[in-house]
Parts: C-alpha cells; sequence; structure tokens
C-alpha cells in the first residue's frame, strides 16, 4: 500500500540524480484532504477578513472625518463668541459688523448641521465594521471547530490503532504461553 515517487534533484555541481522515495498512500491521502477539506472556507476567511480590514479603515477615516467637522464647528462657534458686541461707531461700521456676524453664523450653524449629519456616517461605518468583524469571527470559529473535530478524529484513530495493535499482542503473547 505505497507508491514510489521519482523526484529530480540537482546537487551544486550540476548533475541531475533521480531518487525514488516510498510514500504511504495513507499518510499521502490524509494529508491531502487536510489541506483540501477547508480550502472554499479558507478563501472565504481571506475574504471576510480583507472586507473587516477596508470597513475598520472606512470607520477610521470616518471618524478623522468627523473629527475634522466638529473641530471646524467648534472653531467657528469660538470665534462667534469672541466678538465684541459694541465694536462699531458709525452706522456703516454697524451694518458691516452685522453682515460679519451673520455670514459667520451661518457658516457656523452649516458646520455645525455637517457634523451632526457625519453622524450617521460614523455610525454605519461603525455597524459595517462591526457586521464583518463578526462575519470573520464566524468563519474564523468554524475553521477552528473543524480543525479541532479532526484532532479528535485523528486522535480517536491514532487510539483505535494502538488498541488493535494491543489485542494482536495480547492474542499472540496468549498462544505462545499456550503452548
Amino acid at each position: 500500500m505505497s507508491t514510489r515517487a521519482r523526484s529530480a534533484q540537482t546537487p551544486a555541481d550540476g548533475t541531475a540524480r533521480v531518487t525514488d522515495t516510498v510514500v504511504p498512500r495513507k499518510s499521502r491521502a490524509l494529508s491531502a484532504t487536510r489541506s483540501a477539506a477547508d480550502r472554499g472556507l479558507r478563501a472565504v476567511a481571506r475574504v471576510r477578513g480583507v472586507r473587516e480590514q477596508d470597513s475598520r479603515l472606512g470607520l477610521q477615516l470616518a471618524l478623522v472625518e468627523q473629527q475634522t467637522l466638529e473641530a471646524r464647528a467648534n472653531g467657528l462657534g469660538e470665534q462667534l463668541a469672541a466678538l465684541p458686541g459694541d465694536g462699531a461707531r458709525t452706522p456703516a461700521e454697524l451694518i458691516t459688523f452685522r453682515a460679519g456676524v451673520a455670514a459667520l453664523g451661518i457658516h457656523y450653524r452649516e458646520a455645525y448641521a455637517e457634523a451632526i449629519s457625519h453622524d450617521a456616517v460614523v455610525e454605519d461605518a461603525r455597524a459595517r465594521w462591526q457586521s464583518d468583524k463578526t462575519r470573520l469571527a464566524a468563519v474564523e470559529n468554524l475553521l477552528a471547530r473543524r480543525a479541532e473535530r479532526r484532532r479528535i478524529e485523528r486522535a480517536k484513530a491514532e487510539a483505535k490503532e494502538l488498541d488493535d495493535l494491543a489485542s494482536v499482542r495480547w492474542a499472540r503473547d496468549n498462544r505462545a504461553g499456550a503452548r
């Protein structure tokens, strides 16, 4: 129950040698099934891992943008609060001052509204990342459970083989003792 595998080896001197190697079929089949058993699931895990990374980066970018928008709104609010109330001496200065305050107020409201509306973008990015993270964890958990199941099956097969060897030895010893 073994096959011969030929492999060509090229040593440092440049000559080619062909060697025969005996590979037991059982171990060859076991390693082939082990490597192919979760190939598709590992591919899914890789895709989910990339997707989780992308969504995490998207969340980080959304948080940075939200901080920038909030800083802009806070800066405009501080500028508005720091304006003097009686800086105008003539009616023309008063009109110019009021127009400037009104424009600054409009910019502040727009920046504040933009920062508030960006909260929805951040929450959407956070939800997407949590979803991708959960999906990746599910696939990784499934892979771990399958690996554990294969480990248990190998341990059972090894225990059965050891039990068979022990029973053969016991039977041989009993036959030798009966003679």
